[in-house]
């Protein structure tokens, strides 16, 4: 078997645009040599990787088996690139750090800040998304590192996932909740009979809200869901229902009223990732370095956000 990266980075382009004319452009090759390449990938491979039918392209069961181990070996290649870049001391690269919305808020600006300050030369990028999705683009090799949200059930096996930091998810309303008017606090079985605002899916606090409301022995009653955290708290402002959030999301929005959950809560683990079979490159590990060092330090002065204790 013959196959060439060069290979690879045009079946990727043409799986991802499902059009040869505009996977050359991408490329930068002409559209008769990327559909040659294509087929001595194909004659190579022994089997088709597309289907051509009235000009829609679509992946053949082949393709669909190839795609993902074809991003992560040009992945693979391109850190491969960087580290062999990277070893004149961190004067040029790239990394990518992924975070959830709560955390690409409140913990990473300082962590960025500090990266940036003592590697000036290196190229920053960060993705906001919710655990799963960010635990996919790390196993896709999109990203180097992310804050995530270790799930319940533990965390993908491909992962490695150093926990960091816990945080407890406080009721997000726009009026008091009768329920509270006592105690001052609110329990899941409280929520019974309350209008949520949801998450979309992929976003963890979807599901975590989802099985608490299923463990306390009820359905949960959505006002509208599909929303990400600006849009659920932006719903909750114009009380349209109320929302489990962490609390740190909520310290900017005076409009929010906040109710702690009664014992024993919801807490969840903010953890530091990474692809267990990928060789972290230099600007991965400064990063990683530089973020335990800002989080220690927090930790020390008791400067961590509202509803964050370390680890």
């Amino acid at each position: 078997m013959k196959m060439q990266f060069h290979q690879l980075r045009y079946f990727v382009a043409v799986a991802e645009t499902r059009h040869f004319t505009q996977a050359a452009d991408l490329v930068g090759i002409t559209q008769p040599s990327l559909s040659k390449q294509i087929h001595a990938l194909e004659n190579d491979l022994g089997t088709p990787l597309f289907e051509r039918v009235r000009g829609n392209i679509t992946l053949t069961a082949a393709g669909e088996v190839l795609l993902p181990s074809a991003r992560r070996i040009l992945a693979d290649l391109e850190t491969a690139q960087r580290e062999v870049q990277e070893l004149v001391g961190l004067r040029r690269g790239r990394v990518r750090l992924g975070a959830t919305p709560s955390l690409v808020t409140s913990l990473a600006p300082p962590v960025l800040r500090g990266f940036r300050d003592a590697h000036p030369g290196v190229d920053l990028r960060v993705e906001e998304g919710g655990s799963q999705d960010l635990v996919r683009d790390l196993l896709r090799g999109d990203l180097d590192l992310a804050l995530i949200i270790l799930p319940a059930h533990g965390t993908d096996p491909g992962l490695r996932a150093e926990p960091i930091l816990r945080e407890s998810l406080v009721v997000a309303s726009l009026d008091p909740v009768p329920a509270a008017a006592d105690t001052g606090t609110l329990h899941i079985t409280d929520l019974r009979d309350q209008p949520l605002v949801m998450f979309r899916p992929g976003y963890d606090l979807r599901d975590v809200t989802i099985r608490a409301c299923r463990e306390a022995g009820f359905e949960p009653s959505f006002a509208v869901e599909g929303g990400e955290m600006d849009a659920v708290l932006s719903f909750v402002e114009s009380g349209l229902g109320i929302a489990l959030v962490p609390g740190i999301v909520v310290a900017r929005r005076p409009r929010i009223r906040v109710t702690p959950l009664g014992p024993p809560g919801i807490r969840r683990t903010i953890a530091v990732a990474r692809r267990r079979d990928a060789v972290p490159t230099h600007a991965g590990r400064a990063l990683r370095r530089i973020l335990l060092d800002q989080v220690r330090a927090a930790a020390g002065r008791g400067d961590l956000p509202p509803g964050v204790e370390p680890l």
